[in-house]
C-alpha cells in the first residue's frame, strides 16, 4: 500500500504538503529556500565528474507522487517489516516509517528520563526547537544539488535523536524505513551526541517486496560533539526497481570515536554522497562498507574523509561483489586541510566480479595540504578464483558452495571489523542469499 498521492513536485504540490504539516516557522522558511533553489536548479549533468558514471536519463520525478500523512488505509505493522538487525536484540527505543510516514516510535522510561529524545523530526521541532534548529542541516547541504535541494523542501517523517551530556544508552536504538512499491520516502535522519555521550543506532532500509520500485530521497546527519561515541549501522535493501538518492555526512569533535557500517544491497540505481568531517583535535572515524549487486543494479558511492583538524584518524573500506550485469561505483576522496598535521588516513576499496559482464569503477584519491601527515589509499579488482573453486568442488562441494564461500572469506575483513554480533550475522547472512552460481 502506498502512502502517495498524485501531487506534483511543483508549487502546487509544495504548499499542499506544507499544508499537512505541522511544524514552526523557522522549519518552514528553509523548505521554501530550498523549494526556490530546487526550482532554479538543472538537472546533475552526464559530464559532470561526479555523474560522469552514473546515467540518470531513464529517471523520471514525475512518476512519483508526494509522502503524505498517513491516510485511513491499514498500514504494515512492525512485526511485518521485513527489518533483519532487530532479531535477538533488546532495543532501548524505535521508530517505524512508511512511506516517509511515522507509524510507530517509542523509547523506554529509563532513557526519557535520562533526556533522551527519540522520535519524529518534525514533531520534535516543533516541541523542543532548542534541540533540533541549532542543527538541521548543519551538516547536510540543500544546495548541493536538485535532489539535495528537492529533499530539504519535500521531507517528511523524519527521526531525531538527541542524547544529553554524558548519558550512555546501553541498549541499541532502531530505526526502520520502509518503502511500499511505487512509494515515496523522503526522511531526514538527525543525530545529536552531546560531550561525552554513547549510542548504538541500528537504521534499516527496506521494500515491501524484493522487485518494488518507489523512490527515496533522504538525508542523515550525524553531530558529534567532544569525547562521545557512536557506533551507526545503515542497512540498504530497496527493492531492485527503486531509486535511491542520498547525502549522508557526519561532522565529528574532538576525541569522538564514530564506527559507521554500511550496507547496500538493494535499489535498481543509487546515488549517495557519505562524507566525515573530523572537526575537532583526536577525533577518530572507521567506515565498513558492504555492496553486494546482481541483475542490472548500478551503485554509486562517493565518499569523502575530510580532515579539518589536528591528530585525527580515519579509516574507511569499502568491499564490493557484483554479479551478472551489475555494476559498482566507489570513488574515494582524503582531504586533509593545512592546519590538519598528524593525519593519519585510510581508504582502501577491493571488488569481486562474479560474472563476465558485471563491472567495478573505484576511484581513489588525494587531497593534501598539510606536510605531516600519513595517508595511504588503495584499489583491487578481481574475479573468483577458479582454482579455488576447483579444489572446494574436489572436496564435494557444489560449484555455489563454493562461489559463496569465496564471497563470504573476501567480505570476513569488514565482517572482523562490525563489533555488534546481529549485524554480523544479518549481512552474512544477506550476502550468502543473493550468491548465485558463478559462470
Amino acid at each position: 500500500m502506498s502512502q502517495t498521492t498524485s501531487l506534483a513536485w511543483d508549487p502546487a504540490g509544495f504548499d499542499a504538503l506544507l499544508a499537512s504539516q505541522s511544524e514552526p516557522d523557522w522549519l518552514t522558511t528553509l523548505r521554501r529556500e530550498a523549494f526556490d533553489h530546487a526550482q532554479a536548479m538543472q538537472w546533475p549533468e552526464r559530464r559532470h565528474e561526479e555523474w560522469i558514471r552514473t546515467d540518470i536519463r531513464m529517471f523520471q520525478l514525475g512518476k512519483y507522487g508526494l509522502p503524505v500523512l498517513p491516510t485511513a488505509e491499514p498500514t504494515p505493522s512492525v512485526q511485518d517489516a521485513p527489518h533483519q538487525l532487530v532479531d535477538g536484540v533488546k532495543l532501548g527505543g524505535r521508530i517505524e516509517t512508511i512511506d516517509s510516514c511515522i507509524t510507530q516510535s517509542s523509547l523506554d522510561d529509563d532513557l526519557a528520563a535520562k533526556g533522551v529524545v527519540f522520535g519524529s523530526l518534525s514533531e520534535i521541532a516543533q516541541s523542543h526547537p532548542e534541540l533540533v534548529r541549532p542543527y538541521l542541516f548543519t551538516a547536510f547541504d540543500p544546495d548541493h544539488d536538485k535532489f539535495a535541494a528537492l529533499h530539504a523542501a519535500f521531507m517528511t517523517g523524519g527521526q531525531f535523536l538527541y542524547v544529553p551530556r554524558g548519558v550512555v544508552i546501553d541498549r541499541p536504538l532502531h530505526i526502520g524505513s520502509i518503502l511500499t512499491d511505487g512509494g515515496t520516502d523522503t526522511t531526514h535522519t538527525l543525530i545529536v551526541l552531546e560531550d561525552g555521550a554513547e549510542a548504538t543506532v541500528l537504521h534499516e532500509s527496506n521494500s515491501t517486496d524484493p522487485k518494488a520500485g518507489g523512490l527515496h530521497l533522504g538525508s542523515i546527519e550525524l553531530i558529534q560533539k567532544a569525547g562521545s561515541h557512536l557506533r551507526y549501522v545503515n542497512l540498504q535493501e530497496f527493492g531492485h526497481k527503486a531509486y535511491h538518492f542520498a547525502q549522508q555526512k557526519a561532522i565529528i569533535g574532538r576525541d569522538c570515536t564514530l564506527q559507521w557500517t554500511l550496507a547496500a544491497m538493494g535499489s535498481h540505481l543509487s546515488k549517495v554522497n557519505q562524507s566525515v568531517d573530523l572537526v575537532g583535535a583526536g577525533a577518530n572515524s572507521q567506515v565498513n562498507g558492504v555492496m553486494f549487486t546482481e541483475g542490472r543494479q548500478h551503485l554509486a558511492y562517493h565518499t569523502q574523509q575530510y580532515h579539518r583538524a589536528e591528530s585525527c584518524r580515519s579509516d574507511f573500506l569499502y568491499k564490493a561483489a557484483q554479479q551478472d550485469q551489475s555494476r559498482t561505483v566507489w570513488r574515494g576522496m582524503i582531504k586533509v586541510d593545512p592546519e590538519a598535521q598528524k593525519t593519519d588516513g585510510y581508504q582502501r576499496n577491493d571488488n569481486l566480479i562474479l560474472s563476465h559482464s558485471a563491472r567495478a569503477d573505484s576511484i581513489p584519491g588525494l587531497e593534501i595540504e598539510a606536510d605531516d601527515v600519513r595517508c595511504t589509499h588503495g584499489s583491487t579488482t578481481a574475479q573468483v578464483d577458479e582454482e579455488q573453486i576447483f579444489y572446494a568442488r574436489c572436496r564435494g562441494f557444489t560449484r555455489k558452495e563454493a562461489t559463496r564461500m569465496i564471497v563470504t572469506g573476501f567480505f570476513q575483513q569488514i565482517f572482523d571489523r562490525i563489533t555488534i554480533e546481529s549485524v554480523r550475522e544479518a549481512l552474512g547472512a544477506a550476502i550468502a542469499r543473493q550468491v548465485r552460481e558463478y559462470e
